[in-house]
């Protein structure tokens, strides 16, 4: 062997081995919160970043759509769970993930939200002894009812590394008992997708589409089951809409699970006659950034829109007892006010007279999130080791 060959040799010897991070996604709104993660990984060549797919809720023309709308590549590992109950779904992500990891052993798996495949992969991940990283941490509705919250506290409560949306959710963890070391706030990962391609969004053609004028129409959402799985809050509801859709039309791309209750519950004729009420399948992230930033106002259970409409400055009412985002409410456009019919007839009046609530974007939503993650699991990569 030469001298060339042996210093080539040593070389390859000394070289670091790549932080290996298994990013999950189990269903549609995590796709906006790991799609800048992603990226800014793909930037770091000491980084080996797989992506996983549980198939949690998968919809193939969907998730291709929002794939090909976020730019994300096409998943290393697709489990294909499919829907099911709570346990059921859990237990299958945890049986098919243990054997990925078990064949990958990656340093971190890093998670978002607060999903069923969020906690079975982080059960997985701190059982084989991986570090196990939160992003959306904190957040809490104080509501056990939600299945979505207890995800949340459990996974908050395994994590190693807890990624914070707003200062809010210091206090959560605080109460905890999570230690301060474990905890970084570094802004809203949706919120980096969304700036990242707002511009892209303002080149869809659904406005036309859909025959409306920007500014002169409102933006429904519904899928929660204390809203859609009970026929009386249901029907509550569309009462308002009913009532509402006379003065102005109402875009409702309709969730499968909404769908499928409407039509189990025979209320289709009731909806059939609000004439301004429409309705079209679920839309792709571009389409859909494009119809709520120009909205005039927004109806919606969802967390992640009470976000997203507080940066895009749209009043948003959250057909909800409690919200899980409060900086969308003290600092944001968000107003929170139950199930109650006449409180969405009131408030919505309230905006198209032109007094809706006005507000700011909160600390650090900036599009700059991802950045900081993985700038600090960089930072500790030494620990792992």
């Amino acid at each position: 062997m030469t001298s060339n060959e042996k210093q080539v040799t040593s070389n390859q010897k000394r070289a670091p081995m790549p932080l290996k991070i298994a990013n999950i996604v189990g269903a549609r709104p995590n796709f906006m919160k790991i799609a800048p993660i992603i990226d800014e990984m793909k930037k770091h060549a000491e980084i080996e970043a797989t992506l996983v797919h549980t198939g949690q809720h998968y919809d193939e023309k969907m998730s291709k759509l929002f794939f090909d709308d976020l730019g994300l590549p096409v998943p290393d590992v697709y489990l294909g769970i499919g829907s099911g109950g709570h346990g059921e779904q859990t237990g299958k992500v945890m049986i098919e993930f243990e054997r990925i990891v078990q064949q990958n052993k990656p340093d971190i798996v890093l998670v978002v939200g607060d999903v069923n495949s969020t906690i079975a992969c982080g059960l997985v991940a701190v059982k084989l002894g991986i570090k196990l990283a939160h992003v959306e941490a904190g957040l809490r509705s104080y509501d056990r009812g939600m299945p979505e919250e207890i995800n949340r506290v459990l996974t908050d409560q395994i994590s190693d590394y807890l990624f914070l949306t707003e200062r809010s959710a210091f206090i959560n963890l605080e109460r905890e008992g999570i230690a301060a070391e474990k905890i970084h706030f570094v802004g809203n990962v949706m919120i980096d997708s969304l700036m990242k391609h707002r511009e892209a969004a303002e080149q869809s053609m659904i406005l036309d589409d859909l025959k409306l004028e920007s500014g002169k129409y409102g933006l429904i959402t519904l899928h929660r089951p204390s809203n859609v799985d009970l026929k009386e809050n249901l029907e509550r509801i569309f009462y308002a809409l009913f009532q509402l859709q006379r003065d102005i039309p109402l875009v409702f791309p309709v969730h499968p699970r909404t769908r499928k209750q409407i039509k189990q519950f025979g209320l289709e004729a009731l909806v059939a006659q609000a004439s301004n009420l429409i309705w079209t399948d679920p839309l792709g992230y571009l389409d859909f950034l494009k119809l709520m930033a120009h909205a005039r106002l927004v109806i919606t259970d969802s967390g992640g829109i009470q976000e997203e409409t507080t940066v895009l400055g749209v009043p948003c009412i959250t057909v909800r007892e409690n919200t899980e985002r409060p900086a969308t409410v003290t600092e944001g456009t968000n107003l929170v006010i139950g199930m109650s019919p006449q409180r969405i007839i009131e408030e919505s009046y309230r905006i198209l007279d032109g007094n809706g609530k006005k507000g700011g974007v909160p600390e650090l939503w900036d599009g700059k999130a991802a950045e900081r993650i993985v700038k600090i699991l960089l930072e500790e990569k030494s620990i792992l080791r």
